[in-house]
C-alpha cells in the first residue's frame, strides 16, 4: 500500500506517538483522521500540520465509548469515503503495586478503578475501534490494515499489572484478528516499543533517566519517529501480517 493518499486513522493522536506517526504521514501526503480525547490537543496538531479540511478529519472520542467509537468511524467512511489503516495507539497507565505490605500491614493496592480505567482504554478501547475500523474497510471492499500499538511491558513488568495484562492482549489479539479478516484483505500486526522519548519519559528526573537508559543495549532512549517509521514499513510491506514488531533496542525486561 502507498502512503500516500492513503486515509489513515490514528487513535491517542494529540501527542507522543500518535502526534509522531501524524506528522510522518503528513509530510508524506497521507490523509489523515486524528481521534483524542483531548480536543485541545487536537486543535494544535492539526494547526501544526497545516493540511486542508479535505485531507485531515479531527474527531474528539473516547475510545472506551462504543457509541462513540462507531460514530467516529462512520463519520471517517462518509468525509473520505473509506479508510485503509488505523493505528490504535491510544492507551492510559495507572501504575501501582498490586499489593504492598510493611511489617505485615497492608500499605496499599492496586485500585480496581485504576484497574478497569487501564483495561477499559487500553484493551476494549482496541477492540471497539479495530472492530469499527474493520467494519468499514469490508464495506469498502478495499482491504486494509490495522496496526496495534501494544509494549515491551507486555511480557510483565513490576508495578504494572492491569497495563502489562492490556499489551499482552493486544498482542493475542492482533493475532486473532490477523486470521480473522484475512479473507478480506485486511491485515493486522502489532508494534511493541520499548522507552521512547515521549513527553511523559522525558519529564522524568535526569537521575531516573540516565539509570532507565542504562538498562538499554542500544545505549539511548527511542524516538518517538523510529515508532512512527515502524508503522510506515507495515503500510508499505503487504506481506507482514499476524505478526508483532518489538523496537525496543533489544531491552528486556
Amino acid at each position: 500500500m502507498n502512503v500516500e493518499r492513503s486515509i489513515i486513522a490514528i487513535t491517542g493522536a494529540g501527542g507522543g506517538l500518535g502526534a509522531a506517526m501524524a506528522r510522518r504521514f503528513a509530510a508524506r501526503g497521507a490523509r489523515l483522521a486524528l481521534l483524542d480525547f483531548r480536543a485541545d490537543m487536537l486543535d494544535g496538531l492539526v494547526a501544526e500540520l497545516g493540511l486542508g479540511d479535505a485531507d485531515c478529519l479531527a474527531l474528539t472520542c473516547d475510545v472506551s465509548d462504543e457509541a462513540q467509537v462507531d460514530e467516529a468511524f462512520a463519520r471517517i467512511a462518509q468525509h473520505f469515503g473509506g479508510l485503509d489503516v488505523l493505528v490504535n495507539n491510544a492507551g492510559i497507565t495507572r501504575d501501582a503495586l498490586t499489593l504492598k505490605f510493611r511489617d505485615g500491614e497492608l500499605v496499599s493496592r492496586m485500585s480496581l478503578d485504576d484497574w478497569k480505567a487501564v483495561i477499559d482504554v487500553n484493551l476494549t478501547g482496541v477492540f471497539l475501534c479495530g472492530r469499527a475500523a474493520a467494519e468499514q474497510m469490508i464495506r469498502a471492499g478495499q482491504g486494509g490494515l490495522i496496526v496495534n500499538i501494544s509494549s515491551i511491558s507486555r511480557a510483565g513488568n513490576m508495578g504494572q499489572a492491569n497495563y502489562s495484562a492490556t499489551k499482552a492482549g493486544v498482542a493475542a489479539m492482533t493475532v486473532t484478528w490477523s486470521k480473522e479478516f484475512a479473507r478480506y484483505g485486511i491485515r493486522v500486526n502489532t508494534i511493541s516499543p520499548g522507552f521512547i522519548g515521549t513527553d511523559i519519559l522525558n519529564a522524568m528526573k535526569p537521575e531516573a533517566l540516565a539509570k532507565l537508559t542504562a538498562m538499554i543495549p542500544a545505549g539511548r532512549i527511542g524516538d518517538p519517529d523510529e515508532i512512527a517509521h515502524t508503522v510506515q514499513y507495515l503500510v508499505e510491506n503487504d506481506y507482514v501480517n499476524g505478526r508483532n514488531i518489538e523496537i525496543d533496542g533489544a531491552l528486556r525486561l
